[in-house]
Parts: structure tokens; C-alpha cells; sequence
């Protein structure tokens, strides 16, 4: 049996939509991203900083990093879960899984602070 300890939601309802929702935002982002890339071929350092000096681009790139985070959370407890597992590695699956969660946590963490940091100058 699988415990809900390592799970993002508190159901697999949640995660689910949780996911999903994330998905769309990183997929809005990425369409952002490329067309204005697109629409400005001859791109300079200053119009690039001027359109991440617009608060809604802030704030959307915020979302985005928080998207990746619980996105990638979710994912890689789906995996941990599908595959360790005590059946294939015995009573150390759940340790591992936690190592592995804890890993992801710490970075995700580490690269959040440092985006929030790039966002807003902090």
C-alpha cells in the first residue's frame, strides 16, 4: 500500500488537477515565451530586461516556477511510487522515496529563492 505521507494534495484528485493545472500554465509560458521570441528576431538585452521589468511577467514567471515545482513534485512521486516499491526493493522503498522527495525538495527550494531573487531583484 502506498502512504499519502510524500503526496503533494490530499487526495489523488487534487494532485491530478494540480498537475494538470500546472501543465496548462508551463504550456501558456512556453507559447509566451517562443512568440515573443518569434516577434522579435533582432532581440536586444534591453527590450528583453524591459519585458521582465512588467509586473504581470513577473508575476506570471512566478507562477511558472511554482508550476514547474509542484509539477515536477507530483511527477516524481507518481514515478518513486510506481517503481520503488517494497515488492521490487523490500521495507527500504518508503526510505528511498523519502530521500528522493527530500532531494527534489531541497534543489526545487534552492532554484525557487534563486528565481524569486532573479524576479525581483532581491
Amino acid at each position: 500500500m502506498v502512504t499519502a505521507v510524500t503526496s503533494f494534495g490530499r487526495s489523488g484528485l487534487s494532485d491530478w488537477v494540480a498537475q494538470r493545472f500546472s501543465a496548462v500554465v508551463l504550456a501558456a509560458y512556453t507559447i509566451f515565451i517562443v512568440a515573443y521570441l518569434v516577434m522579435h528576431p533582432g532581440l536586444t538585452y534591453e527590450e528583453w530586461s524591459g519585458l521582465f521589468q512588467q509586473l504581470w511577467v513577473r508575476i506570471f514567471t512566478l507562477l511558472v516556477l511554482i508550476s514547474i515545482a509542484a509539477h515536477g513534485w507530483i511527477g516524481l512521486w507518481g514515478v518513486l511510487t510506481d517503481y520503488i516499491t517494497t515488492r521490487m526493493i523490500g521495507s527500504s522503498a518508503l526510505f528511498l522515496r523519502t530521500v528522493a522527495l527530500s532531494v527534489y525538495a531541497i534543489i526545487t527550494f534552492a532554484y525557487l529563492v534563486w528565481g524569486v531573487q532573479i524576479l525581483w531583484g532581491f
